[in-house]
């Protein structure tokens, strides 16, 4: 069998006889599986391999096990370790007969080992090793986490101070067998993150536990709680990985990473910081396989897509995306710069850091201790013919000065400025210390922003809502055609929020004459608010409203986004 599919890969060209010679040889001398090797050397991808077994095997291929429900006493028969140990999860029985998933197929020890706990026959079918992993910890999670099993017997072995270093590459988070308790339960919270769709990890050290949570879809929930005693081993453990002093502890420290979780990427930037209880550690995590949205699927009505798309076609000028940390504004930049990325056109960025990384566009990092801020790159982006030049975000005077006089001098400039909404960005430009001639001249739109969470698809419900929560956010019952709307019910695919997913809601002002006149007579933000409505602008809860009706969001989430917004 394992000729068969050796042979396959080569007559299809996914390897040449070389290649299959030195795994042969590496596979007898290392007394590693052929699988592993391949996986290990990034020879052949997971699914083009899966691929090539369900051809050779006919085993049944499933991609996606989120469904998938695993019998309960399969849970009760199989321990977690060897589940996890040898990537083997049942996602059903019938007729006597469990269904188990599994990655390596020829791997024919565990799989009969499995058939003598079960007591039962057991028919394989093939699933990514990801998929595999994600439901088994889905389904042990009940075991406080699965975070004592993996610290089973540390102090006996000793374990605990072997934090590990793998090398210079990229660590693959699936890795857990024969490793250290520590870097199996490292890996484990990194991975169950990742499948989680976290933008953060924090590791919060409080009076009698280390605490882990997660931010997903912009919202913190408790996750795992480690035992006190293991605290200074995991921070050491995600210190190494990051390349982080070890031995400090009283200041804070940065470090960067990037592990493996299959064929895919994710870069990590760490954070350390002392607290009276110990070090606390937060981590961002950048998913590199996660793809930049086009202008068309980042949330835009009609209306406001059709603004948009005008005015990042101009000449020159500046276009402004604000709003708080977190709220989408790097994304939509992206959108608008892949929507005009093109041979004809050389585009520049400056950014700190770089999120994601855009074919045919020149990136530069911002690198401070190195004197390259955002006012030095910029004067020197000026000096390579650009003809779009994003800046990452205007945080001085001196910086938005360069900017203005980019947009004076015929380029197009975008960037981020963190105010609550559009008009204010005007009045803070005018705060920082810039003339109102040169931001009436130079700026042509503005673009405000949140993100709102996603009602989940697989717990969606109808419900009425009151009178009072529609006037909330400026509808009638009338406008509601069916006089229901969508609410999350809570179920384990969306951790029982009731929410999986985020879209933006979005406040689109352009700087018309008569916008420029207010800016000259320096009139407050409420002002040139009120004026910009009255010709049509729509607000961010307005934006959310419509988001509402389209039963994509709830009446409390936008809500809960647009505090400030009285209007």
């Amino acid at each position: 069998m394992k000729g068969r599919i050796l042979r396959v890969l080569v007559r299809e060209e996914d390897l040449d006889d070389k290649q299959v010679e030195d795994l042969l040889r590496l596979e007898e001398e290392e007394g590693v599986s052929f699988h592993h090797l391949l996986r290990d050397r990034n020879l052949v991808s997971e699914e083009r391999l899966l691929a090539v077994y369900h051809q050779v095997t006919r085993l049944p291929y499933e991609r996606n096990l989120g469904q998938s429900e695993v019998p309960e006493d399969f849970i009760e028969k199989v321990p977690v370790h060897f589940s996890r140990t040898y990537n083997l999860i049942s996602v059903g029985h019938a007729d006597g007969a469990y269904r188990v998933a599994t990655c390596e197929p020829l791997n024919f020890h565990p799989i009969d080992e499995l058939a003598e706990m079960l007591d039962a026959e057991v028919e394989t079918i093939l699933a990514p090793k990801t998929e595999i992993t994600a439901l088994i910890n889905r389904v042990y999670r009940r075991s406080v986490d699965g975070v004592e099993e993996m610290l089973e017997g540390i102090e006996e072995d000793g374990d605990i101070f072997r934090i590990g270093d793998e090398g210079e590459g990229a660590q693959d988070v699936l890795d857990t067998a024969n490793k250290a308790p520590i870097i199996r339960l490292v890996n484990s919270i990194l991975f169950e993150a990742i499948k989680m769709r976290a933008s953060d990890i924090h590791f919060q050290p409080l009076e009698e536990v280390f605490q882990v949570r997660n931010r997903i879809d912009g919202i913190l929930y408790d996750t795992k709680q480690i035992p006190k005693k293991v605290q200074d081993a995991v921070t050491s453990r995600l210190k190494v990985m990051g390349r982080m002093d070890i031995a400090e502890r009283r200041l804070p420290q940065d470090g960067r990473t990037t592990v493996r979780i299959g064929d895919g990427e994710v870069d990590i930037r760490m954070n350390s910081v002392p607290t009276n209880h110990g070090e606390r550690m937060v981590l961002r995590l950048l998913d590199k396989t996660q793809k930049v949205f086009e202008l068309e699927e980042i949330g835009l009505t009609t209306a406001n897509f059709e603004l948009i798309n005008t005015f990042i076609h101009y000449q020159h000028g500046i276009i402004l995306v604000t709003g708080p940390t977190g709220s989408g504004k790097t994304t939509t930049l992206y959108a608008g710069l892949c929507k005009l990325n093109a041979k004809e056109l050389n585009i520049i960025t400056i950014e700190d850091p770089i999120e994601y990384h855009l074919g045919g566009i020149s990136q530069i990092q911002v690198a401070n201790k190195k004197g390259l801020t955002f006012a030095a790159g910029l004067r020197a982006l000026l000096r390579q013919d650009p003809d779009v030049m994003m800046v990452g975000e205007i945080r001085d005077v001196e910086t938005a000065r360069i900017a203005i006089q980019s947009a004076l001098t015929g380029h197009l400039v975008f960037s981020t400025i963190h105010t609550n909404d559009a008009p204010s960005s005007v009045s803070r430009l005018l705060d920082i210390g810039i003339e109102p001639y040169l931001v009436a001249s130079s700026v042509v739109c503005v673009i405000a922003q949140r993100l709102v969470r996603l009602v989940c698809p697989e717990c969606k419900a109808e419900y009425e809502p009151t009178d009072q929560e529609l006037t909330s956010i400026g509808l009638s019952r009338d406008a509601l055609p069916s006089g229901v709307l969508w609410i999350g019910m809570g179920c384990s695919h969306c951790i029982d929020t009731g929410y999986q997913g985020r879209t933006a809601i979005y406040e689109i002002l352009p700087i018309t004459d008569e916008v420029r006149e207010q800016v000259m007579n320096h009139a407050n933000a409420t002002k040139i608010k009120t004026a910009a409505m009255a010709n049509g602008m729509t607000t961010l809860r307005m934006d959310g409203a419509v988001k509402v009706l389209e039963k994509l969001t709830t009446i409390e989430e936008v809500m809960r986004v647009t505090q400030m917004d009285l209007f």
